[in-house]
């Protein structure tokens, strides 16, 4: 496997030659096409879809007024009332568990889970079945506690700091991510991506499930890069090996680029992935014999802390939050 090192020098080295420059504008050149070739189909296949949809309710129209189509139901098929169209399906019901996200409660994943541990009601009712459709008006409650579905969606990348851990509430009583954007906005935001405790850098908040649940999903191969601090100097041999892909416990930590973050400090490393296994940048150091001493996420889908200081935070703005919506829509 190829070592990308000029894919670190944007965000680690503070000099760099012309053409590496020019390589990275070729990328982001590439990179802005691909996005918004990706967005143009996007809006294409919805303006079909809709003049579609628009063409089949006038065919449908002329053909209540002309009687058109009003042929009896085959007698092999069951007929039902009105009011059981309805209850069968109704385009204003959602699963329980995107209710949840949707509320700003927890990523779609984790409300699966407060589901089935059975502390999720509807209309008074425990419900243990994640895909449960709902309207927006029942009242569903989480341990007790009513919530609602949001229709302002917020978006928020905090430089996250060392000592808080990436939940919405700690039984412990640590201290949370949420306690840095307090005052960011009264919505309820969870985060997307975890972080441990000791890990800093790149962290999105938000309340838009539908987004979350893209930007965890495998398929989308969401790019990390990772900045790590190693308490001795990574060998050539190790970085070799991390390149070819090193086995650990729950199979191979294939990483997509491993670099020297600085030519003249061998402890300092960057690696870009876009596993989302458990502290997988952390185990794949440790199995070689290293200490990891800091660990910094440097970039996340695109976004990266520029401008940002540490324990502070800024809401997304209107470009990056549509390249993120349509990041890598190309991939089925």
């Amino acid at each position: 496997m190829k070592r990308k090192t000029d894919n670190f020098n944007k965000f680690f080295n503070k000099k760099s030659n012309s053409a590496v420059k020019e390589e990275i504008k070729q990328e982001k050149k590439a990179e802005k096409k691909a996005r918004r070739e990706a967005i143009e189909r996007h809006f294409e296949e919805k303006r079909k879809k809709k003049d579609s949809e628009a063409g089949g309710r006038e065919l449908q129209v002329r053909g209540q007024k002309t009687g058109v189509g009003s042929q009896k139901p085959d007698s092999g098929h069951r007929t039902t009332n009105n009011k059981q169209q309805t209850t069968d399906y109704n385009p204003d019901q959602i699963p329980l568990n995107k209710y949840l996200s949707h509320s700003g409660v927890c990523s779609r994943r984790d409300a699966a889970e407060l589901i089935k541990q059975g502390k999720v009601s509807v209309n008074n009712n425990i419900v243990t079945e994640p895909g449960t459709k709902v309207f927006p008006s029942d009242i569903v409650k989480v341990s007790g506690k009513k919530i609602t579905i949001s229709k302002n969606f917020i978006y928020i990348l905090l430089n996250k700091p060392k000592d808080y851990i990436t939940t919405t509430d700690d039984p412990l009583g640590r201290k949370t991510v949420l306690d840095l954007i307090k005052h960011a906005t009264q919505e309820r935001v969870y985060p997307v991506g975890r972080l441990d405790r000791n890990t800093s850098g790149v962290l999105l908040l938000t309340n838009d499930g539908d987004l979350a649940q893209k930007l965890a999903h495998p398929k989308h191969e969401i790019k990390k890069i990772y900045h790590v601090v190693l308490d001795k100097s990574l060998s050539k041999n190790d970085l070799d090996a991390i390149a070819a892909g090193v086995v650990l416990e729950d199979g191979v930590a294939n990483v997509d680029a491993v670099a020297y973050a600085d030519a003249k400090d061998k402890t300092q490393v960057g690696i870009e992935i876009h596993s989302g296994r458990n502290r997988i940048v952390r185990r794949i150091f440790e199995h070689l014999g290293y200490d990891v001493k800091g660990l910094d996420r440097v970039m996340y889908a695109g976004l990266t802390k520029k401008n940002v200081q540490r324990g502070k935070w800024r809401l997304l703005n209107e470009k990056e939050i549509r390249i993120l919506k349509y990041l890598n829509s190309s991939i089925k």
